[in-house]
């Protein structure tokens, strides 16, 4: 009662070596984190890209085939027939737009909020000293602008070195 049954079904020793859902040829390691996010921002563009680019195409299409002229029955269905299958692939295409712009509501809704709030206060940070810095940059140029122009003694400069005309 020890020994294994003898059957005809195959058992797999190792497995397989199918190389299935090939990726870039950069490994995901080796990007940072910009990296990484530009790249799906850039992916998640070319969906929309694709799927705007369905609509109007299908909407031309549509337009295109309701001509107004002497039609036989024939014509007529085959003209119907085209624009419903456009009206389909606009459907699917405007389906999908839902389901991507759902994907980044939840996106939005499930990201890392302290990093946004750490992302939003830098930049906040750097905008005012920015404001600052031009702040102080009118000031001393307002400064200069409207101080006294007094001369240095004969040789006959102002404050900025140039030469003063005499008559």
């Amino acid at each position: 009662m020890s020994e294994i049954p003898q059957t005809d079904v195959s058992r797999p020793s190792a497995l397989p070596t199918a190389k299935l859902l090939q990726r870039s040829a950069q490994p995901l390691v080796d990007q940072n984190s910009n990296e990484y996010l530009d790249a799906i921002e850039e992916e998640w563009n070319k969906k929309v890209d694709v799927e705007i680019e369905t609509l109007v195409d299908g909407m031309a299409d549509i337009v295109s085939l309701a001509s107004i002229g002497d039609k036989d029955k024939f014509r007529i269905a085959q003209e119907s027939f085209q624009a419903q299958c456009r009206a389909e692939s606009m459907i699917r295409a405007a389906h999908s737009l839902m389901s991507t712009i759902h994907s980044m509501k939840l996106l939005l809704l499930l990201s890392d909020e302290a990093q946004i709030a750490k992302r939003r206060d830098a930049e906040l940070r750097t905008v005012q000293a920015e404001k600052s810095d031009a702040q102080k940059k009118v000031a001393a140029l307002l400064d200069e602008l409207l101080s006294p122009r007094t001369d240095d003694g004969p040789s006959g400069t102002d404050q900025r070195g140039e030469g003063m005309q005499t008559t």
